[in-house]
């Protein structure tokens, strides 16, 4: 989807209204398509004070697999994108992260929400913050409830194992 913003450039107190659902079915997370319903962008374009900016917030369901435990999950995630939209950047000291460039005053909405949903995912993908992940003898899932199987002892502390402790 291309937003034409040349009103906004040309200083035009209009707003240019944003609502839209991206397919984005070509996503890629790891190894797998994630955003099976698709990806909401809700917001705004405006010019104030001879500046252009874009706000909009983008919502999504993410359907993955867990980093820890391997198990399948639904996650709701929601976040804001405020930025200057500007047609260059005269200082390439300037901060990007504030900034978006377009060229012919034409911002292709598709493109800038497919990265800004790359760069908010996080590295790790978990169920749940707490996730106890899987066994590494058994492979239980280890949110499941504990597996049956005992614990390594580090090979420099075996010795201990022998002492007798008797109380008497």
């Amino acid at each position: 989807m291309q937003l034409d913003l040349t009103s906004l450039f040309n200083f035009d107190n209009e707003v240019v209204d944003i609502d839209t659902n991206l397919a984005f079915n070509d996503f890629e997370y790891d190894t797998y398509r994630p955003l099976k319903n698709g990806v909401k962008v809700k917001g705004k374009a405006f010019c104030k004070a001879d500046v252009v900016y874009l706000e909009v917030n983008v919502s999504f369901e993410f359907f993955g697999v867990c980093d820890r435990c391997a198990e399948e999950f639904e996650k709701s995630f929601s976040f804001d994108i405020n930025k200057i939209v500007v047609e260059k950047l005269e200082n390439e000291d300037d901060d990007f992260d504030e900034f978006v460039v377009v060229e012919s005053c034409k911002l292709d909405l598709d493109d800038f929400i497919y990265q800004e949903i790359q760069l908010y995912l996080p590295h790790k993908m978990l169920c749940k913050d707490d996730c106890a992940g899987i066994c590494q003898k058994c492979g239980k899932n280890l949110n499941d409830g504990k597996c049956d199987c005992e614990k390594d002892v580090d090979p420099r502390l075996a010795a201990l194992l022998q002492l007798n402790f008797d109380e008497d």
